[in-house]
């Protein structure tokens, strides 16, 4: 096991184990002077991604986190990154998170509750993990522009936040006139539409199953829950015109339980440092909050 030591972190690399499959991590514990929280934080990698993230995001949160006093995990799911076996996607891998789970107190037990953090799938593969494992270490999630995409999603989503707003552009209707816009855009345009009057058929007739999971898990969350959300970012939308049109969503983003940040000029990743530390002050803002609480009180909501 590698250490390296800083006056903000400490930060070690650890392996473990996955159903026959060795996964790489970095363990990251707040420095010696600092008293560390009995509450951890895992972050889930999503796809196509590795445990450094986006611009090396879930490196400086971790470090960030840990210098606040919480100690964090992030690792490389199986057949992503460093680590060996077939490529699962985010519907694959409550196994991996179980196993990162159990090899972070493994190494931290001071961590005695832990916090599972998801950006996009990763999002929402943290919240199947709850609704498949309803593990009772977990003292909240936190999620972070919410993967919800179906054909019937994006297209409403890229009509109503893409072409509406082009829509309303005078650059737009002069270059159409001048005949500067492509024939393959304005079909883009008409085939959009048509999906996205066909999402009601579309879920009569296919079974959204990943995201019903979400909804039940997110309803049946008896945990705090902390939702950022990017202003600049499709995928955002798309979750917010989901859980906004579907029935099994109805009322989920308003519960007691959820905390709501939105970042209106951030994209998807935060990918300027002004989003990045924003994002990485909410989390452990929510976090001091969390940790405040008794595990009965961190498990209690109507």
């Amino acid at each position: 096991m590698s250490t390296v030591t800083s006056k903000s972190y400490l930060q070690q690399a650890l392996t473990f184990t996955c159903e026959g499959q060795t996964l790489q991590a970095v363990l990251t514990l707040p420095p010696t002077e600092v008293t560390a929280q009995a509450l951890g934080v895992l972050i889930v990698v999503g796809g196509p991604q590795y445990r450094a993230g986006s611009h090396r995001q879930f490196t400086l949160l971790s470090r960030e986190l840990a210098r606040q006093g919480f100690p964090v995990l992030r690792f490389d799911h199986r057949g992503m990154g460093d680590s060996s076996g077939e490529l699962h996607d985010f519907k694959q891998i409550t196994a991996d998170i179980g196993a990162a789970l159990d090899a972070f107190q493994a190494a931290c037990p001071g961590a005695q509750r832990l916090v599972i953090w998801g950006l996009c799938d990763a999002a929402s593969a943290a919240l199947m993990y709850w609704q498949r494992r309803r593990d009772t270490r977990l003292a909240g999630l936190c999620v972070l522009n919410p993967w919800v995409r179906s054909e019937a999603s994006l297209a409403k989503a890229t009509v109503k936040h893409y072409y509406l707003d082009r829509l309303k552009q005078p650059e737009f209707w002069k270059k159409l006139l001048s005949g500067r816009v492509a024939g393959a855009a304005l079909r883009d345009l008409l085939g959009n539409l048509r999906r996205a009057r066909a999402a009601g058929a579309a879920k009569a007739a296919t079974s959204l199953s990943f995201q019903e999971e979400m909804a039940t898990a997110w309803r049946q969350l008896n945990s705090p829950l902390l939702l950022i959300l990017s202003g600049r970012d499709l995928t955002a939308k798309e979750f917010l015109e989901h859980a906004q049109a579907d029935a099994g969503w109805q009322g989920l983003l308003q519960a007691t339980y959820v905390t709501r940040a939105d970042l209106t000029e951030a994209d998807h990743t935060f990918s300027n440092a002004a989003a990045r530390d924003q994002v990485a002050q909410l989390t452990a803002d929510w976090l001091r909050q969390v940790s405040s609480k008794t595990p009965l009180d961190a498990r209690a909501h109507p």
